[in-house]
């Protein structure tokens, strides 16, 4: 564990990206704690990953200021998704060659 001088100001760590035991490991060491409103068991998390926090990393805080960390996006922040999805029409795109063609008839139409 490293200790931080004790000034009264400290930089917030980057989180994002580290898992809960590990940001909290990281958070002790700066001299900053650490809040999860998505997630009330957050003492006990061990391996869910970090995607949000606030404060930004970088930023200078009170020694002892709460960062707040969360563990799932929010509403429209992706999560991993495979984007927008928009509405497909079925079958082929309409125009090309089928478009100057008449529509065939019988194939096996009896010639008299």
């Amino acid at each position: 564990m490293r200790l931080t001088p004790k000034t009264p100001e400290v930089r917030v760590p980057q989180l994002v990206g580290l898992m809960a035991v590990d940001a909290r490991e990281t958070a002790e060491t700066r001299g900053v704690l650490l809040a999860a409103p998505d997630r009330p068991d957050f003492h006990l998390a061990v391996v869910d990953y970090v995607v949000r926090q606030y404060p930004p990393p970088g930023a200078e805080v009170p020694r002892g200021a709460v960062i707040t960390v969360w563990f799932d996006f929010g509403e429209g922040e992706g999560g991993g998704g495979a984007g927008v999805r928009e509405p497909r029409r079925s079958g082929p795109p309409p125009g090309g060659m089928g478009r100057e063609l008449d529509a065939p008839g019988d194939p096996f139409e009896v010639l008299r």
